[in-house]
């Protein structure tokens, strides 16, 4: 029952997916020739210039895949004594990896055909546009949640075939996919991200700041990589990146299951993780439809907003009743007596704490609450003052949502163990399909924006577009305190399955080792986010010395004579990311396993119990900041 329960709410996500995109490419282009040409080449070049880049960063991606899958063939098989083994699991590492990209590439595809879809609605009606803007979107949402449900629920029946009679083996191998899913994420989101915010330092300084130009001027020759960005980073990164998110969770509540006979006996208690998953697809395509607006501005931050709280109280009643069917009443693990309503309570802590949290990263992100007033208003004494309240507001910011976390934490862990870790991080995301489509909504419209601006259409064009931007950049930064919680409660639960598996039961901090390891481990993420602002630095230069080279070497740019070299910025973007990615990617994958084998397992641990501590607080500030 639960495994066609799954299957069933896969092919509603992906028939929605399907559905959404053929509302999106069957809106067509309207105007007069000349806006027709402009509309046509402008979206054309978003489109290729985003395909080359992810076809480039992919190329790179899918080599150091390649290679990490040997590493794990050779790993896996010598712990199990088993090359077979070791190349099931290299084999459900790439599968995740896969399924990962053709994620990605399916939403990024559908994304940069429905931006210019939705500035040809905007001039007819806010609500026109916005409905196109929120189906490119739900492409992404529920197209990557179909996959992920998919693959997940395939590869599990998958190994169970081949290990009938050891289902926590079987659970071993599927925790290769959710590995796979990750890096796929952790190069997706740091490669866009490196080259979205060059492309738009470079585009701004250069074009609003020195030639005293609009932005997304036509004039700007960074302005085409500056909205392909748009799509790379915050399209088909925060799609991997979820996607991610959502495979290591319900990875760690297969393995952590598996671990106990009565769940490991039990089909549809097994299951269980990804049936959550599962379940929230019709729970977001219900939600979806009360996505209207009026052609009143204030109703797109609204709606956007309550999309989240509704999907969230439906998701509480099938939470509720699938637990009631599927769960079995009680189970043992390490000793401790867990409860069908443990279980329970720890899904719903983790997706009304996400409720939490996302409410409370809007307070601090919106425009429609004091902390961003007060960041406005330090600007009228300038640069420095608004850089300090800014830096102020975001460490400030982390304080609620690291209490959240630190209270479903503790509760989770309290009433259903490590188990209950895994669980609170499904039920933070088990709403994703319709976060994610928020998510993606963003980058449309600010896309659409852009092109109205390039093809020179009427004002009116661009208000609308920049009411749904708007709406769009507090939506998003919800959808980053989302994405941050349930990785650490993804993380948490990973940590804890790893501790279980290497026998460590406790850390000792008054070992010197241990300490000093811990301390080790807060400086990870303080490097990564140094490589990556560095990155984002060196590419950030060579976009504004190519900027500068063009607006000399061309003076007709300025009075429309000459075109910019639009791609020239695109290439600089694409190998400046692609270039600058590998070292804090190679840093995230790498680091642990060096120094497990150096120091030993106890020492590991406490670097990953330091790296995830500081991770939280400082993605959080950063995010909001």
């Amino acid at each position: 029952m639960t495994i066609n329960l799954i299957f069933i709410c896969a092919g509603i996500a992906i028939l929605a997916s399907l559905i959404f995109a053929k509302k999106v490419l069957a809106i067509p282009l309207s105007g007069k020739p000349e806006e027709l040409e402009k509309l046509n080449f402008i979206s054309k070049a978003i489109q290729e210039g985003a395909l080359a880049f992810l076809l480039a960063e992919y190329r790179y991606v899918g080599a150091f895949c390649v290679l990490f899958a040997g590493l794990i063939l050779v790993a896996m098989g010598i712990v199990h004594q088993s090359f077979y083994l070791g190349f099931l699991s290299a084999l459900s590492f790439v599968i995740g990896a896969v399924v990962s990209s053709v994620a990605a590439f399916l939403g990024m595809h559908i994304a940069t055909r429905g931006n210019v879809r939705t500035t040809v609605q905007a001039r007819t009606s806010l609500a026109q546009a916005f409905s196109v803007a929120f189906d490119a979107g739900a492409v992404m949402g529920f197209g990557l949640c179909g996959l992920a449900v998919l693959g997940l629920i395939c590869i599990s029946l998958f190994f169970t075939y081949l290990f009938p009679n050891n289902i926590y083996l079987a659970m071993e191998m599927v925790a290769g996919f959710g590995l796979g899913g990750s890096t796929v994420a952790l190069f997706g989101r740091v490669g866009g991200g490196i080259f979205t915010k060059a492309a738009d330092v470079g585009a701004d300084l250069v074009g609003k700041v020195e030639a005293g130009i609009p932005e997304d001027d036509p004039r700007n020759p960074a302005v085409i990589a500056d909205n392909v960005g748009d799509n790379v980073g915050d399209i088909a990164g925060m799609g991997a990146d979820l996607f991610g998110s959502l495979a290591e969770a319900t990875c760690a509540a297969l393995v952590i299951g598996a671990s106990t006979a009565a769940i490991s006996g039990s089909p549809s208690a097994l299951y269980f993780p990804i049936a959550i998953s599962a379940i929230g697809i019709p729970v977001s395509l219900i939600t979806a439809f009360f996505a209207k607006v009026t052609e009143d501005k204030s109703s797109v931050e609204k709606v956007l907003k309550k999309q989240i709280f509704i999907s969230t109280i439906l998701m509480t009643a099938a939470v509720i009743a699938l637990t009631h069917y599927f769960m079995i009443p009680e189970f043992e693990l390490g000793g401790q007596i867990v409860t069908q309503n443990g279980v329970l309570g720890a899904i719903l802590a983790g997706l009304w704490g996400g409720l939490i949290i996302g409410y409370v990263t809007e307070y601090y992100t919106s425009h429609s609450y004091s902390p961003v007033r007060e960041v406005a208003d330090s600007s009228k004494t300038g640069a420095a003052t608004n850089i300090i309240y800014g830096l102020s507001l975001g460490y400030k910011s982390s304080m609620v949502p690291v209490a959240c976390l630190a209270a479903v934490i503790y509760f989770s862990w309290t009433y259903a163990g490590m188990y209950g870790i895994a669980m609170a991080a499904i039920g933070m995301i088990s709403t994703i399909a319709i976060g994610l489509t928020i998510d993606a909504y963003g980058p449309v419209s600010d896309n659409a924006g852009g092109i109205a601006e390039m093809c020179e259409l009427e004002k009116t064009v661009r208000e609308r577009t920049d009411v749904l931007d708007a709406a769009g950049n507090t939506t998003a930064a919800i959808g980053k305190g989302f994405a941050i919680g349930s990785a650490v409660l993804t993380a948490l639960a990973l940590f804890a399955a790893f501790l279980t598996r290497s026998d460590v039961h406790q850390l000792d901090l008054l070992k010197p080792h241990v300490f000093a390891a811990l301390l080790a481990g807060t400086v990870l993420p303080m490097v990564f986010t140094a490589q990556t602002m560095r990155a984002v630095g060196k590419a950030a230069f060579s976009m504004i010395e190519e900027v500068r080279f063009q607006f000399r070497s061309k003076p007709g740019i300025m009075s429309g004579t000459e075109r910019p070299d639009y791609k020239r910025c695109v290439a600089i973007s694409t190998e400046a990311a692609i270039k600058e990615m590998i070292a804090p990617g190679l840093l995230v994958l790498l680091s642990p396993l060096v120094f497990g084998v150096l120091f030993g397992v106890e020492a590991l641990a406490a670097l990953l119990a330091g790296a995830i501590a500081v991770a939280v607080v400082l993605a959080i500030s950063a995010s909001n900041s």
